[in-house]
């Protein structure tokens, strides 16, 4: 099976949790995730987001779950980087 190693997705959050706490609770989905929170817009109750996980192998079904407990919503996937599963 292949392994997902990067991400890129247009994020709608709320203003809080800030930036900060939200990128650091989704790094803290897994040790091994780099996540960068780029802000593209800003609006009066929300902000538009690019949220790049990169890692050995990204959860996605994981990822998404963390963002919307954040009260966060994925609008679209914009970039996917995979590998075939080497242990195969």
């Amino acid at each position: 099976m292949a392994l997902v190693t990067r991400l890129v997705l247009d994020v709608l959050k709320p203003h809080q949790p800030s930036v900060v706490v939200f990128s650091t609770n989704l790094a803290s989905v897994d040790p091994e995730y780099h996540v960068c929170v780029q802000v593209t817009e800003v609006d009066k109750q929300t902000e538009t987001t690019l949220v790049t996980i990169e890692g050995p192998n990204v959860d996605f079904d994981r990822v998404k779950a963390a963002i919307e407990e954040m009260g966060a919503s994925i609008h679209s996937i914009d970039e996917v980087e995979a590998v075939g599963d080497l242990g195969e």
